[in-house]
């Protein structure tokens, strides 16, 4: 019986390597140098940790079994030993060392961003990242992309669930990508397992991250710092290219942000009407600002105010008021400043939404002119 036992013990243990890969509770090695050494790392420790432990339980049932009173074996009587006290003092010494050689030189690999080819600044809000490549004239926001009637089970769900965006993040492959992560409202934490690198994102504070992703693919994280009602709903997508495709992708990106922020230079001298502002504010509002002012307006009390019923006036101060909080936001509040994060177009049909909808009924239509004027600090 106790060979048996032993045998199967042994054969757990020996297996463990081989289905380390395999195992839906173990980590993963990822698809990085520094994810695979963390694996690596992990996976000595817990041996380490497997081997210590069969030693003491062994030892202590050995000693349980032989020495039991039905032997007729009488309890040592003694006090202190200096050949024991050296002895369980240098074998755990000896261990920890061990332990921390390695641990060491992963630690220090982590943290080495030094001769990087690629730059990005990371920075959360709530909720959302924004990704800004440096010297590259690239930047835009992540958004989640499941909808609000997935997430309210009243369509099947996809298969990335809260694990998809509507613009990732994108990066090449064998290049050292060196991440500066801040945040501009709480603490966010920007977490990727594939590559082993998760850190804070911290108000007023840049910390830094680095990666060199060995193989094409899509590689997905979370926001790992509780950070407000919809921290859940707050996903990151890496696509990681081939070089020749990242360049594509990148000039290809360069162009469209250009030709947008041109569009919009035109779209100054033009006057939407208030049917197409309404059918785009709707839509950006249930994108942008239903998760905290809710899809009927109605806001959560104490927390995001009402839009609804508010009887919004029809003064033309109260007019600019509104595109200022939308632009600018206001401070104190959890309310974003929205101006860098919408086009002048949808800024204008949003604002137009909420002076119309839930019975507000003003009858007025902002346009893109007036969303700039605010933006520049002008008085229209």
């Amino acid at each position: 019986m106790l060979r048996s036992l032993i045998a199967g013990i042994a054969s757990v243990l020996f297996s463990m390597p081989l289905m380390a890969d395999t195992m839906q509770l173990n980590m993963t090695p990822g698809v990085t140098a520094v994810s695979q050494n963390v694996y690596g790392l992990h996976m000595t420790i817990l041996y380490i940790c497997i081997a210590i432990g069969v030693v003491v339980f062994g030892v202590m049932f050995w000693a349980i079994f032989h020495h039991r009173k039905s032997k007729g074996a009488k309890p040592a009587s003694f006090h202190e030993s200096t050949k024991v006290e050296i002895i369980w003092t240098l074998i755990p010494f000896i261990i920890l060392i061990g332990m921390a050689i390695p641990a060491t030189k992963t630690l220090i690999a982590m943290e080495d961003t030094s001769k990087s080819d690629v730059t990005i600044l990371v920075t959360g809000s709530q909720w959302k990242w924004h990704y800004s490549y440096f010297n590259q004239d690239v930047e835009y926001y992540s958004h989640l992309a499941t909808s609000a009637e997935q997430i309210s089970n009243q369509r099947q769900k996809r298969d990335n669930y809260l694990l998809e965006v509507d613009y990732p993040l994108v990066l090449p492959v064998g290049q050292k990508v060196r991440f500066l992560i801040t945040s501009q409202d709480v603490i966010h934490s920007w977490w990727v397992p594939a590559f082993a690198v998760k850190k804070d994102a911290n108000p007023g504070f840049i910390n830094e991250a680095w990666t060199q992703i060995d193989k094409p693919g899509i590689y997905r994280g979370q926001c790992a710092e509780l950070c407000g009602k919809d921290h859940g709903f707050m996903p990151i997508v890496v696509i990681a290219k081939p070089q020749a495709e990242y360049d594509d992708w990148l000039q290809q990106t360069k162009i469209t942000q250009r030709k947008a922020r041109e569009e919009e230079q035109r779209l100054l001298d033009m006057q939407m009407s208030l049917d197409e502002l309404m059918a785009l504010g709707e839509k950006t509002y249930t994108a942008r600002c239903a998760m905290c002012h809710q899809a009927n307006g109605e806001g959560i009390p104490g927390v995001f105010p009402a839009l609804a019923g508010e009887g919004v006036s029809i003064d033309p101060k109260s007019k600019l008021e509104h595109i200022s909080v939308v632009v600018h936001g206001k401070a104190g509040t959890a309310m974003q400043a929205f101006g860098p994060q919408l086009s002048l177009k949808e800024l204008a049909a949003v604002i137009t939404y909420e002076r119309n909808a839930w019975g507000n009924n003003t009858g007025e239509s902002v346009q893109a002119a007036e969303v700039q004027a605010i933006k520049n600090g002008q008085q229209l």
